[in-house]
């Protein structure tokens, strides 16, 4: 690591404002795929951590009217300049393909991945904007491979607890 790299802060990577406690409003399709299946509300809070000088983030996410958790490591990768976004629920303690990316000069991150949704390959887009010291903004989105069709299936809108 050179001297000008151990000077970088958390927030020159991208994830340093998810430290902390936040609550979090949550919009999800019932059918990940189907734009008409409808969208369900509900409440969420979480709290992060950073490690490795601002090169990691992992946080816990609690879903109380759901009955079940989510975790996500973040992991800064030197080299490409990328993030990899790793999550996992309580629900299947299955570690998800990751999703990879970075944040744009404009503040805006941008995602993206390959999983399976009901049997089916998508292509998985993570989006993260609005971002502020006290608002953040996350969107999931998925298109069948092959297609550009993308479908926002969840969205989360975080503000500081």
């Amino acid at each position: 690591m050179t001297p000008a790299e151990n000077s970088l802060t958390a927030d020159d990577f991208g994830f340093g404002f998810l430290d902390g406690q936040w609550t979090v409003r949550n919009r999800r399709l019932a059918d990940h795929l189907d734009p008409d299946s409808g969208w369900e509300e509900f409440d969420g809070h979480t709290t992060g951590r950073l490690f490795w000088d601002g090169r990691a983030h992992v946080d816990e996410i609690a879903f109380p009217s759901k009955g079940f958790r989510g975790l996500t490591l973040r992991l800064y990768e030197p080299e490409t300049g990328e993030w990899t976004l790793n999550w996992s629920n309580s629900t299947t303690g299955r570690l998800y393909p990751p999703v990879r990316g970075r944040f744009a000069e404009d503040g805006t991150g941008e995602f993206q991945g390959l999983d399976t949704y009901d049997g089916q390959d998508v292509r998985v887009r993570f989006r993260w904007s609005g971002i502020s010291s006290t608002t953040a903004r996350w969107e999931q989105a998925f298109a069948p491979v092959g297609s550009e069709d993308w479908v926002t299936n969840w969205v989360m809108e975080f503000s500081r607890a």
